[in-house]
C-alpha cells in the first residue's frame, strides 16, 4: 500500500515537526520563535508542508511581496532526499506562488551546495548575483537564482 504523500499550509502545530526537519537540515537552524512569528507576525509569508500520513518530512517557506516570491527555506528530513520529493515540493510552491500573483521568484543557495542548484536549474532558475559572506555559520558565499514564472 502506497502512502499518502499531501501537501499543505504550515500551521502553528506544526513547529515541533518542522524544527525536527530543520535541525537535521541545516548546521543553523531557525528558532521556534522564527516560525511563530513567520506564521503569526509576518504577512508576507507561505509555508507549505509536504507531509505522509499527518507527518511533517519536509517544508518550503517564501514570502510574497507584491508580485515577486523570495524562497526563504526549504528543507527535507535525510531519509526523504533523492526521491525527487524536493523537486514535488519546489514545483507546489512555485505553483502557490503563481496563484497568488508572483511573477518572479528568487532564492539563496550556498555555492558548495551543487545538488540544490541543480534542481533549481531544472526547475528554470538562473544564476544571478553573488552575496559575498551570506551564511553565518562559515561566511560561504550565496548563490543568488532568480525565475520568471
Amino acid at each position: 500500500m502506497n502512502k499518502q504523500l499531501t501537501f499543505r499550509y504550515m500551521e502553528e502545530k506544526d513547529i515541533d515537526q518542522i524544527l525536527k526537519v530543520e535541525h537535521e537540515s541545516f548546521t543553523t537552524p531557525w528558532s521556534r520563535e522564527s516560525f511563530e512569528n513567520e506564521l503569526t507576525k509576518n504577512q508576507f509569508a507561505v509555508y507549505i508542508v509536504f507531509e505522509e500520513e499527518k507527518e511533517v518530512f519536509g517544508y518550503c517557506g517564501m514570502w510574497l511581496i507584491a508580485d515577486e516570491a523570495h524562497i526563504t527555506n526549504i528543507a527535507l528530513l535525510p531519509q526523504y532526499r533523492g526521491k525527487k520529493l524536493g523537486e514535488a515540493l519546489l514545483r507546489k510552491v512555485i505553483e502557490v506562488a503563481r496563484e497568488k500573483g508572483a511573477k518572479s521568484m528568487t532564492l539563496e543557495v550556498r555555492v558548495t551546495n551543487y545538488i540544490a542548484q541543480s534542481l533549481y536549474r531544472k526547475l528554470g532558475f538562473q544564476d544571478g548575483a553573488i552575496r559575498k559572506g551570506y551564511y553565518t555559520d562559515n561566511h560561504e558565499d550565496a548563490l543568488v537564482m532568480w525565475v520568471n514564472l
